[in-house]
């Protein structure tokens, strides 16, 4: 459902002349969620566990007429990579983060990550997850992302329209996707009941009014408490590598002649 959203997401802003898709970048990290990268005919590059956002800024520091967009899992975006998504948030380049989160490390079958339940057993010993779960939403808001949203899996025309937006965001745009991983964390009732999108009368430009719909659901399963979908929150900042430009010699058109006959010499002896 991913892929295919994503696939109709990149050709439908393709053909509205919103994206040029020779110019559309990803970057993919380790975990279920990579898959994606040997199913787009897209410029790519498959990294590292942990490590989808420095690449992803790297890619857009070198051509930043690039429109990139990273896709990683709950496990290598929130524990290896924690450090790298509130930096990138605070950062505002102009990124899209997308994150496959099915609260578990699937391809390693069943180990918990920073956003499983508390009382997640499988994979782990008695009595379960005992740490509260990482909230990415209220992360991503309070460092600084200019586009914060949430959509699930299962609806697919939700799931598009909101990577659309995300896409088309300029700035740093996160999203955060419901996964449910059918093997090892099947969480399907649970959100097919509890679901629900925001109201079209929401007002994403409020922080506040963001912030205490992050909040609504603490990313467990024991209180049958309701999961809003939707873009919490989005406004306009200067990007990152705006505020870098020199508009009349951009670093990243300066041609460099390089002489590697001359630089390596050094490391022959």
């Amino acid at each position: 459902m991913i892929l295919q959203s994503f696939k109709e997401a990149v050709a439908e802003l393709a053909d509205a002349n919103k994206i040029k898709i020779k110019n559309t970048a990803i970057v993919t990290g380790i975990g279920c969620h990579a898959k994606i990268f040997d199913y787009v005919n897209l410029n790519s590059f498959s990294g590292l566990h942990g490590r989808v956002l420095p690449t992803l800024l790297g890619v857009k520091m070198s051509n930043p007429e690039l429109k990139v967009i990273g896709f990683g899992g709950d496990g290598d975006t929130f524990s290896e990579g924690a450090s790298h998504f509130i930096h990138a948030c605070r950062r505002n380049a102009d990124l899209t983060m997308v994150v496959h989160n099915n609260q578990v490390f699937a391809l390693t079958v069943g180990q918990p990550t920073p956003t499983s339940e508390r009382g997640f057993l499988d994979g782990y010993p008695p009595p379960g997850v005992t740490d509260q779960p990482l909230n990415p939403i209220a992360l991503a808001l309070i460092n600084g992302a200019t586009f914060v949203a949430r959509t699930y899996a299962l609806d697919k025309g939700h799931l598009k329209a909101t990577l659309k937006q995300a896409i088309e965001h300029k700035g740093f745009s996160f999203v955060d996707i419901l996964q449910p991983c059918i093997i090892f964390h099947n969480v399907v009732p649970y959100f097919q009941k509890n679901v629900y999108k925001l109201d079209k009368n929401y007002n994403p430009s409020n922080f506040k009014a963001a912030l205490e719909k992050a909040l609504e659901w603490d990313y467990c399963f024991d209180k049958g408490t309701k999961v809003p979908i939707g873009v919490f929150y989005q406004i306009k900042k200067p990007t990152f590598e705006e505020q870098l430009s020199v508009p009349d010699n951009p670093w990243y058109k300066t041609e460099r002649k390089i002489n590697w006959k001359e630089m390596t010499e050094e490391f022959k002896s």
